[in-house]
């Protein structure tokens, strides 16, 4: 058999497999796995030993015993709803086999008479007999139940007993591939190879063993793939030969004399790597990752500004249109008359539309904000020289590369995250960018004081706010549900405006997912313009718009919420040079892993420590939402556990790219690990 088959044996329909046909292939799909090779991360989460049997006399009830015996004597009793039983022997004494709902046919079969069979189950004792109902395990070859049978967590339809059937057939058919690592990787892993590793990861006692060679061995090769997909996107970028961004630094450094306050080291620091991108005739993919507040925006347009001076158009895409109306009304503020700016909004007029699309096809504009609006067919730019992509945390690879592929050869991409997260989340979710990050936060921002309350001493925090609101300051006040729950006992946000309503009527705002995209736009800029001295939200306010006069934020039910999630939500306030607080609240006393994520976020103002501890106390899926993002899960490996495998796996691939290896050896890897749509579009 050829390699080419052997692993296509892997990615081959379940219906391949003895014992699974039509309605079996059709349950695990619904389960989303699909192939054979997608049934070897259906891990077991424990086991049962059933090596060991026991005489009758020594049975113990409550538990799962194998024992050998003989059937002596049927019983099929005419009466709808009593079971069947088959009355059974050894040398110490009697047990009874219980049926429910099974053929007599099926029951002489499987438990014939004076033949001596091998049965498991669970023991019980009625009417001083012991007795075993359903066994699940029958059989006169004792072997094929004496052993170590896998438990895993079930998908409905499907029985233990077959899942141990089906996963047993895959491993003994189980194909030795050709090793796709070099010498010098293997050593890591004591040299096993991937089929050894597969073998030892579905053996009962190795269930669970995390630090295992075998374990890492395929941990690092879900790694390494997904690695290898970046590091082939960026370089194909690479080879896009562009033209230089030509411009006078001494323009660039005029604005930044003029801004109100000093840029931190970290924006200088990054605005001179997207320069070099910029001036280098090798196009820019870069993410400009931030946490809240710490001055992402001004660097772009900053940028942007760079790029004008030397000749192209930019287009700055965001979010919503009240945070790309935020961006424009920055962006006329800092640069004046100096250039050409303009907004492409959906409540823009159709004749102002139909200009602002001529001026841009024109070139007489020289920098636009919008939507994603800005990127359809009808949009036609002159020269377009940057992209600028804010809070684009959702975008996966293929997104990001078609975006990449969207302003022809001379545009330059550079993409905005507020979501800070570890460095071995950012390797894996971002690496085929080229990355600047900004710790530092401005001086003149103040750290947001944080402090926790029970949700009893209410009236505490209604005698605070409203000394608050007396001083002109203003107030978000987050619940996480909209509507009130008997299933749930947490806040909503329409019971919380209903109070908050009657003690300042006609200053309070309500804001949650519900809202109509339009009314949702009013209420955000009623809001801004200080119509409303509190806006009432869910957690949709989290990322984005900068609302100086807001400098209290009240987080309900906080114990519920995660820190990253949390930390997101206090960036909602100190945006402006005053003294902020946010207030957590809970309704009762606090588990101690509570008490510990919130003392965590007392103590820390840094998103990117906040994002490790939340990373370590409910691991990375939950911190980004995967499952609401559409990132892919790794099936074994673990940013937090396998730290020293996302390293070794970055040396691995600097080395290959270094070298310009050959990388048609690790095709199989790439289509094992479902990465070949992307490397076929590459290679």
């Amino acid at each position: 058999m050829t390699n080419k088959k052997n692993h296509n044996y892997l990615l081959s329909d379940l219906t391949k497999l003895k014992g699974v046909g039509n309605k079996i292939s059709t349950l695990l799909k619904k389960k989303k796995i699909n192939t054979i090779f997608d049934l070897l991360w259906k891990l077991p989460k424990s086991y049962t030993d059933r090596t060991k049997s026991s005489e009758i006399k020594d049975l113990r009830i409550s538990e799962i015993q194998t024992v050998n015996v003989i059937p002596y004597k049927y019983n099929f009793p005419r009466v709808r709803n009593l079971p069947n039983r088959v009355l059974c022997k050894d040398q110490t004494g009697n047990l009874d086999c219980i049926f429910f709902n099974s053929y007599e046919g099926y029951i002489k079969k499987i438990l014939p008479i004076g033949k001596k069979v091998t049965i498991s189950g669970k023991i019980s004792f009625f009417r001083n007999k012991y007795q075993i109902t359903n066994p699940k395990y029958i059989s006169e070859d004792s072997t094929l139940i004496k052993a170590k049978h896998n438990q895993y967590s079930l998908t409905e339809g499907i029985t233990e007993k077959l899942y141990n059937k089906i996963i047993k057939q895959i491993i003994k058919e189980l194909p030795k591939l050709e090793e796709w690592h070099n010498k010098q990787v293997l050593k890591n892993f004591d040299n096993i190879t991937w089929h050894e590793s597969i073998n030892e990861l579905h053996k009962p006692e190795n269930i669970g063993q995390y630090n295992t060679t075998f374990y890492k061995r395929l941990a690092f090769d879900e790694i390494f793939s997904s690695f290898l997909v970046h590091s082939e996107i960026r370089k194909k970028i690479k080879r896009i030969k562009k033209k230089r961004k030509i411009f006078n630094l001494d323009k660039q450094n005029d604005l930044i004399s003029l801004l109100e306050f000093k840029l931190t080291r970290d924006q200088h620091k990054t605005l001179n790597e997207i320069n070099e991108d910029l001036k280098s005739n090798q196009k820019m993919f870069r993410l400009l990752q931030g946490d809240v507040g710490s001055g992402k925006t001004i660097v772009a347009l900053i940028s942007a500004y760079n790029v004008i001076n030397s000749g192209f158009q930019v287009a700055v895409m965001a979010p919503t249109e009240i945070l790309a109306r935020q961006h424009f009304l920055l962006a006329k503020k800092l640069f004046k008359s100096s250039i050409k700016i303009d907004l492409l909004s959906s409540k823009s007029e159709y004749k102002d539309k139909k200009r602002i699309l001529n001026d841009l096809n024109k070139n007489k504009i020289n920098l636009i904000f919008g939507t994603h609006s800005i990127f359809q067919k009808k949009v036609e730019f002159n020269n377009l020289g940057l992209i600028v992509i804010d809070e684009q945390h959702k975008f996966g690879v293929n997104q990001r590369k078609k975006l990449s592929d969207k302003g022809g050869i001379n545009c330059d991409v550079l993409l905005m995250s507020a979501t800070p997260i570890p460095r071995t989340l950012t390797m894996t979710i971002y690496g085929d960018m080229d990355l600047s990050i900004i710790r530092e936060k401005p001086k003149y921002r103040k750290e947001v004081k944080t402090y926790t309350k029970l949700e009893s001493k209410i009236d505490d925090v209604i005698k605070f706010i409203k000394k608050e609101i007396n001083i002109g300051n203003q107030i978000f006040w987050v619940c996480p549900l909209i509507e009130e729950s008997k299933k749930i006992d947490q806040s909503s946000v329409i019971k919380k405006f209903e109070f908050l309503n009657k003690l300042f009527p006609n200053k309070v705002g309500l804001l949650h997912g519900k809202t109509e995209q339009d009314k949702k736009e009013l209420i955000l800029n009623n809001f801004l313009n200080r119509k409303y001295d509190i806006l009432v939200s869910t957690t949709i306010i989290e990322v984005g718009i900068d609302f100086p006069n807001a400098n209290i934020i009240i987080i309900e039910n906080s114990n519920k919420f995660g820190l990253s999630q949390l930390h997101q939500l206090r960036g909602r306030v100190g945006r402006g040079n005053k003294q902020s607080t946010c207030i957590l609240m809970f309704k009762s006393s606090l588990t101690e892993n509570a008490k510990k994520r919130l003392n965590i976020l007392k103590t820390l103002n840094d998103g990117f420590k906040i994002s490790e501890e939340d990373m370590k106390l409910r691991g990375y899926g939950d911190i980004l939402g995967f499952k609401q993002s559409g990132l892919k899960t790794f099936k074994l490996a673990d940013p937090i556990l396998n730290e020293n495998l996302f390293i070794l796996a970055e040396k691995e691939i600097k080395r290959i790219e270094n070298n310009n290896e050959d990388i048609s050896k690790f095709r199989t890897l790439m289509k094992l690990y479902d990465q070949a749509d992307i490397i076929n579009d590459i290679v």
